[in-house]
This record gives structure tokens, C-alpha cells and sequence, in this order.
């Protein structure tokens, strides 16, 4: 059971790292800015900062993502700041339990690597630290195959049990994935047809038109089947296909998305697709003639009643044609329609389309009569961003940081996911396909045709605004 005490301060580890520059004071600053933000700031870091040293940090990280800084808000928020340094130092977790003396119930964010995990929590439970249910919040990955997930969990639950840990997967918490949950259950005309009865196929994309950039180092022991399919897009694909849940709390939630993840069959090596854009190995860090796939498409099976015999396609990718992530339903070909012409070709099926990501969508795509068709018929597109029906939530780590501090788990992973998801995967890493060729700005190597030839072929992504 999931503690839901509301933390009484944040401890952030690596608050000097590229993460916390990145996303965390930008999305603490954000918090402060909505006032949802009541809690003392501890940084902690293995460097000895000043304390004017981390405001200058927070006040630059801000200002670099893009926010307009509002003084009165930022010197609200430099007041909860505070910093522990020294980590590796012997008498840290000592000074770090003072730092804690009037703060009996923090929340830990751990934003390092997870090889330093087991001795970051080590050391808070030997001080006494984590007696009480507190919290950890961890980042990715959780582990780089089904053996080291487990192994790691293993070590971590030395010191705290499964409620205590929250996994971060940052794709949990966009608007349009919790869309997709609302919109399905809450409107009559989408669920009953949202079955392997009316649904011949769902499609996943995830397309980046950049590169690794300058994080060839960490990228290339990784590839993207770890980067962004076994944690982002099967958690995707678990929230579009899991069951009505029985209520809303956190267990009952994380329950319906491993039920969809232990119905799935382990995934077949013929029908994985591994692609690497041209240029990939000069990047620095990448290992002289690298293998590693910047690419990958592949097809998995659901055994359950609902999803039995409809394929779920994958296809994620770096320097493509552009930058879109979405979710894509595909409904059965239509019955032969009498008064439509012969010899103007079968209609298109229906599609129904999320867009998570670079804005928030949803999309209709119907086949209708249209006088501007040379044969009268053509595609219909219902679309609408949801800016501009409501406006944009919060940015997913603002999402996660108040769900954290509230002690809300349901926007975070679960270890029995974890492993159900590299279970799934695992047949691809230890059979891996060769790697073939791509042209940056392309959509990929086109052997990955061959995986959708039965549904018509790929579809998507939608990138154009409605």
C-alpha cells in the first residue's frame, strides 16, 4: 500500500547535473509559479556549491528553457533552496539528517546514475533516513536487460520496499496519454469499438529529426529498443490497450497496465527491423563501426480477449523526416459499399490518432464523398490541438514532481511492469537482426516496410496543425 502522506521537504541528489539544468528548476520553478510548491529544496552533490552558487544555477537553468522569469516568483523560490554538499564525503548522510532535523518526511530525487542507487539508499537507511515509508524517486533506466532490472531491484529493496520506490517514465505523465484513458472511458461511441472486432492494427510513432548530438558516450551501449521502446512506448502501448480500471487509486491502475504487459507474447526477432542513420559512428563517443541501432520497428501480440490477433506496430527513430510521437488506431476495412463506383478502390479504413508529442492532438480520419476528388471520395480529417480546446497541462515533470511530493504512484512504474517489459523484449536483444542504413531525414530504412505489408503498410505520423 502506497504511502500518500504528503512529503514535507524535496531532496534532490545530482541537483548539479544536466537533468536538473534540463527539466527540475524549471519545473519546481513552474510549481512555485502556480503556488503549488510548499516544501524546502535540498540539493545534494557531490561538488562543494555555495549556496548563491545553485540560486545562480536555478536562476540560469530557468531562463535557458525558455521561461520568462518573474523575480517575485523566483525569489519565492530561492528562499525554500538549500545545498548539502559533499557527497561522497564520510560524514554527508550526518549533515544531511540535520539538514533534515524539522523535516521528518522528505521525498528523495534521485537524478544520477543508476549504478550510484543501492549506495545513495544504503546510506539514508543506515542514518535512519527512510525509516518512516519516505519516498524515492528514481530516473531511468532500470536496468539494460530482464536480469539486471531484476538484479537491481533487488539491491534497492534491501533498504525499501516496492511502495517506497517511484520509477520515473516521463511519458506517463503527458496530457495526452492520460487523453487517451479519459476519452476512451468516459464517452460511449469509443469503447465498445475499441476491440479486436473493430481494430485491425495499432500503430506507435516515434519520430525525432535530430541526432544523438554529443551524447554519443552514453547512447551507444544503449541503442533505441532500450532507450524508448522497452520504457516510453510500452507503457504507451499498455495504457491504449489495458482494461477499464476498477477505480482510480494508484494499485488499480499500475494492475490494468501489467495485465496488458504479462499478455503479451515474448517478441519475435523476425519481425524486428534495426536501423542506423548515415553518419551515426563519426558522432563522438560512438565506438569505431558501431552496430548500435538508432532505429527500430517491430510488431507484438497481445493474448488476452480483447487484442488477440491484432498486430501492435512499433517504429522509433533519430534523424527522421520529423519530429512526432503518436498513436495510431486502425479500424477494419469496411464491408464492399453498393453505390460507390467499381474501379475507384477500396476506402481507407478509419484511423484514430493521438499526438503526444511536439503538441497535444486528437485526430479522426474518416473516408468521405468530396468534390474536390477526382472520384468523389477522399479522406475526411477531424482534428483538434488540445491547445487550443482547454490549453496544454503542465509539463510532465511538473506532473511527476507534485505527484511525487503528494505520494501519488500512479503515474509511475511499477517493478512487476518493469520486468514484464523486458521479458517481452528480450528475445530481440539476445537475437539482434543486422543493422541496415538510413538517409537522415528519412522515415527509416524501408526493410521495415515488410512488417506492416498487412495492414496496408505505415501510417503517419500526423504532423501537420488541423
Amino acid at each position: 500500500m502506497n504511502d500518500t502522506r504528503t512529503a514535507d521537504a524535496l531532496v534532490i541528489f545530482g541537483i548539479t547535473g544536466d537533468l536538473a539544468h534540463k527539466m527540475t528548476f524549471r519545473s519546481l520553478y513552474r510549481l512555485e509559479r502556480r503556488g503549488l510548491l510548499r516544501v524546502p529544496i535540498i540539493g545534494a552533490a557531490v561538488e562543494d556549491w555555495t549556496l548563491e552558487q545553485l540560486i545562480d544555477r536555478a536562476r540560469e537553468s530557468i531562463t535557458s528553457a525558455g521561461e520568462k522569469l518573474d523575480e517575485k516568483v523566483f525569489k519565492r523560490f530561492a528562499r525554500r533552496l538549500s545545498f548539502v554538499g559533499g557527497a561522497a564525503q564520510e560524514d554527508f548522510y550526518d549533515r544531511l539528517a540535520t539538514a533534515l532535523a524539522d523535516h521528518p518526511h522528505p521525498a528523495y530525487y534521485l537524478e544520477i546514475p543508476p549504478a550510484l542507487f543501492e549506495s545513495v539508499i544504503g546510506g539514508l537507511s543506515r542514518k535512519g533516513l527512510l525509516a518512516d515509508g519516505q519516498r524515492v524517486v528514481v530516473e531511468k533506466p532500470f536496468g539494460h536487460d530482464l536480469d539486471s532490472a531484476r538484479a537491481l531491484a533487488a539491491d534497492l529493496h534491501k533498504y525499501i520496499e516496492e511502495a517506497q520506490l517511484f520509477r520515473i517514465d516521463h511519458f506517463l505523465a503527458k496530457m495526452a496519454l492520460r487523453e487517451i484513458l479519459y476519452l476512451r472511458f468516459a464517452n460511449t461511441m469509443l469503447e465498445p469499438v475499441w476491440n479486436r472486432n473493430h481494430i485491425a492494427a495499432v500503430q506507435i510513432n516515434m519520430f525525432e529529426s535530430f541526432g544523438v548530438e554529443d551524447r554519443g558516450s552514453f547512447y551507444d551501449p544503449v541503442g533505441a529498443l532500450r532507450d524508448v521502446v522497452v520504457n516510453h512506448l510500452l507503457q504507451v502501448l499498455a495504457a491504449a490497450a489495458m482494461e477499464p480500471p476498477a477505480g482510480g487509486d494508484a494499485t488499480t491502475l499500475q494492475d490494468a497496465k501489467y495485465a496488458v504487459l504479462r499478455s503479451m507474447r515474448d517478441a519475435d526477432p523476425a519481425h524486428y527491423v534495426r536501423g542506423q542513420y548515415v553518419g551515426y559512428t563519426k558522432v563522438k563517443g560512438v565506438a569505431k563501426g558501431s552496430e548500435t541501432e538508432t532505429y527500430t520497428a517491430l510488431k507484438l501480440e497481445i493474448d488476452n480477449w480483447r487484442w488477440a490477433g491484432v498486430p501492435f506496430f512499433i517504429r522509433a527513430g533519430k534523424e527522421m523526416s520529423t519530429t512526432a510521437t503518436e498513436i495510431r488506431l486502425i479500424f477494419r476495412d469496411p464491408p464492399r459499399v453498393p453505390f460507390i463506383p467499381a474501379g475507384v478502390g477500396e476506402p481507407e479504413p478509419a484511423q484514430l490518432v493521438f499526438k503526444l508529442d511536439p503538441a497535444t492532438g486528437v485526430q479522426v480520419l474518416l473516408d468521405a464523398h468530396r468534390a474536390d476528388a477526382r472520384d468523389g471520395r477522399g479522406t475526411l480529417a477531424l482534428a483538434a490541438e488540445l491547445a487550443s480546446q482547454g490549453g496544454e497541462d503542465p509539463t510532465p515533470y511538473e506532473v511527476l514532481l507534485e505527484a511525487a511530493l503528494a505520494g501519488d504512484a500512479s503515474l509511475f512504474t511499477r517493478q512487476d511492469s518493469v520486468e514484464e517489459s523486458w521479458r517481452v523484449l528480450q528475445p530481440l536483444l539476445n537475437h539482434p537482426p543486422a543493422v541496415h542504413r538510413y538517409k537522415r531525414g528519412s522515415a527509416g530504412p524501408s526493410a521495415a516496410d515488410v512488417l506492416t505489408a498487412e495492414i496496408g503498410g505505415w501510417r503517419g505520423p500526423w504532423i501537420d496543425a488541423p
